[in-house]
């Protein structure tokens, strides 16, 4: 019963993505299309090291995709954690730095200020100082964040080095209800979980990796162990991917794990 379930619920989301007619936008960041499947509220923010459409409501991004190159990932330029507003958002649309709405989150919560497009990444790029405003982050478990989160993105710096660029759209997880943060005074939705989707072109030859994080993933979790289906993805996030693939290929990958690819890039 199960099974059909989720052929069912897969069936309904094509269906009613199939029916829609989506706006073209094109951006580096973008892998065969934008995560399609947002709020016509949201905000689109596209700079130059990555593009994320930021939900009023939760007052975090619903996605972030970035595209990442020696040229963003090799460097040695240093950049603090100084966190800031989004410039380009309204203040009742994100979180702000002043007053902070994180202030005590990491005592009360044990919550970091989690990248979404990770910081390390970048120190090749003049703009890397743009990770840090707070529309690029969200509380993430300091056990999630510092560990299988942290060693992920670790992970696909190695893939980028070894000579192909590397697609990366990742967001958040509501479902259930998560403890607020402590001291802010904007309404918000903390997110009980995390999805990154992680691809590759080399010779049109298409590599993907999928994971879901739990907020309270133990530190020592292994990374291979929260492999995903982008199907599986789409079902939890309400989002569509990859939907400018010719839908033959597009259901080829997205309905199973690749685990040559999965186990050389992201295994022990």
């Amino acid at each position: 019963m199960k099974y059909i379930l989720t052929f069912l619920t897969i069936c309904a989301y094509t269906l009613l993505f199939a029916q829609e007619s989506r706006q073209e936008i094109y951006c580096k960041h973008f892998f065969y299309g934008y995560p399609y499947g947002t709020p016509a509220s949201n905000d689109l923010i596209i700079r130059d090291i990555y593009a994320l459409s930021n939900n009023d409501s939760t007052k975090f991004a619903d996605w972030v995709a970035y595209r990442l190159s020696m040229h963003e990932v090799d460097g040695d330029l240093t950049v603090e954690r100084d966190w800031k507003t989004d410039p380009w958002l309204n203040e009742n649309e994100t979180l702000e730095d002043s007053p902070d709405d994180y202030l005590k989150a990491n005592r009360k919560l044990k919550t970091d200020r989690g990248h979404q497009a990770p910081l390390a990444s970048f120190k090749g790029s003049r703009h890397a100082a743009h990770t840090n405003y707070l529309s690029n982050i969200t509380p993430q478990k300091s056990d999630l964040n510092q560990g299988p989160w942290s060693q992920l993105e670790e992970k696909v710096r190695d893939l980028v080095k070894k000579g192909n660029p590397v697609f990366v759209m990742t967001g958040p997880l509501y479902e259930r209800e998560m403890k607020k943060l402590p001291e802010s005074d904007e309404p918000h939705v903390v997110p009980s979980g995390y999805w990154k989707i992680i691809c590759t072109e080399v010779s049109k030859d298409i590599s993907i990796a999928g994971f879901i994080f739990d907020q309270e993933t133990p530190r020592t979790d292994k990374i291979i162990s929260h492999l995903a289906t982008v199907d599986d993805i789409e079902i939890r996030s309400g989002l569509d991917f990859l939907w400018l693939l010719d839908d033959g290929l597009e259901t080829e990958l997205e309905e199973k794990i690749d685990m040559n690819f999965a186990s050389e890039h992201f295994g022990e």
